[in-house]
């Protein structure tokens, strides 16, 4: 297939540089990093965030109450009965030791609010400030258990956050000759990391990328994700031609299929390559979405020969390694990779995101668009459209470096 030939259009227009890991580097596993980041000081030990503040300021709001019924009704029943909730309302949004105080305190207000009425001594006036440092008692346990969550939490994202970092390093705004620009998003935010997958290199062979999705979610998608990161960049400076690293990755993914027991497992991928002062990269596509490429206010769907995911090549019946396909990356042009995670939100009437209709009409006129430019503006626009995150998402724009 020709250069000229390998992007057709789909939608007209309408109103640092990473540098190569080492052998060691090469030989660290995720388990490994993440337990060296793990046992580094984080700030899980320190005090969890502090309660919203509407949240703190409801002890206030019960004491004013109090007082003003106290102050309406002076010959009634004395209000104090309201400050027996005190410290559970203060074990909401302070500590033990607050929760404490705030029990004896309230416990002292009673007393004063039962004696200015003649009511100290009343055997339910007695129950009632019992109860209260009951209610105490419960406020500190809930106030420790609150905090001991809190700080649980706190290192549960600590880990994840390292793990992510471990896994998915953090995009460069170069790689090589490659201006870039990315971005992550797990459908479960706890979690951090799923199924979707990226990769730059800058390798003796030029500036290569891979993009993916696992097929799958949860724990054995992240394992095969880390698995398949960690073949890559081994492998990405070592053999030269793209079609064998295509090949090597799928031959990767099948055994962890066997491994795990799955025989459906696969990846599907993009595999890209460029070289220092050419004006193309080659694509080689395992399945995968088609990228988008924007180039003097158009944009245009790149079309290249889809090969089996990642996985499955061995279902393949010649055998033939795909070649590749030439695509034409000049100043000026922007080439989009992305997962289904962004044409595949739906809005609240179930229709899908129109990924190339949105980037027509946002940068339409515009005779050259930024990677950072393109990627911000995806990755904003797809959650408006869709809401909050159901599927993984993970977004990559490259242009040339001037």
């Amino acid at each position: 297939m020709s250069v000229r030939s390998a992007v057709s259009p789909s939608v007209p227009p309408s109103a640092s540089s990473r540098p190569a890991p080492g052998p060691a580097e090469a030989r660290r596993t995720p388990a490994a990093l993440l337990h060296r980041t793990m046992a580094r000081p984080t700030t899980a030990d320190s005090e969890p965030e502090l309660a919203p503040r509407w949240v703190r300021w409801l002890p206030v709001l019960l004491i004013l109450t109090d007082l003003l019924i106290e102050a309406v009704f002076p010959q009634a029943t004395a209000a104090g009965f309201l400050l027996t909730a005190l410290p559970v309302l203060v074990a909401f949004g302070f500590g033990a030791l607050a929760t404490a105080l705030s029990g004896v305190g309230a416990v002292a207000l009673q007393l004063v609010l039962a004696a200015r009425v003649g009511h100290l001594y009343e055997h339910h006036h007695l129950w009632v400030y019992l109860s209260t440092l009951i209610a105490a008692l419960a406020g500190v346990m809930l106030a420790h258990q609150r905090n001991r969550q809190a700080r649980h939490l706190v290192r549960a994202r600590t880990v994840s956050e390292a793990l992510q970092r471990t896994v998915l390093h953090p995009v460069p705004e170069q790689v090589g000759a490659l201006r870039t620009a990315g971005r992550y998003r797990a459908a479960q935010a706890e979690v951090a990391i799923g199924g979707d997958l990226y990769e730059l290199c800058h390798t003796p062979f030029g500036t290569r990328v891979l993009l993916g999705d696992v097929r799958g979610k949860g724990l054995e998608a992240v394992r095969t994700v880390a698995d398949l990161l960690g073949a890559f960049r081994a492998t990405a400076h070592e053999i030269a031609d793209l079609a064998e690293l295509a090949a090597l990755l799928d031959r990767q993914v099948r055994r962890g299929a066997v491994e795990c027991g799955d025989e459906e497992l696969f990846v599907t991928a993009l595999l890209l390559e460029h070289r220092e002062g050419a004006d193309t990269v080659r694509l080689i596509n395992r399945g995968h979405l088609d990228p988008v490429l924007l180039s003097s206010g158009t944009v245009q769907t790149v079309h290249c020969p889809q090969d089996l995911p990642l996985g499955l090549g061995h279902l393949r019946p010649d055998g033939a390694l795909p070649t590749g396909t030439a695509v034409p990356l000049t100043a000026g042009q922007t080439l989009l990779l992305h997962t289904d995670g962004v044409t595949e939100a739906r809005d609240r009437d179930g229709r899908f995101y129109p990924l190339t209709e949105r980037l027509a009409t946002r940068f339409h006129g515009r005779a050259s668009v930024t990677p950072e430019q393109v990627v911000a503006f995806v990755g904003d626009d797809v959650q408006v459209h869709g809401g909050p995150a159901t599927d993984d998402l993970a977004l990559l724009a490259l242009s040339p470096a001037r």
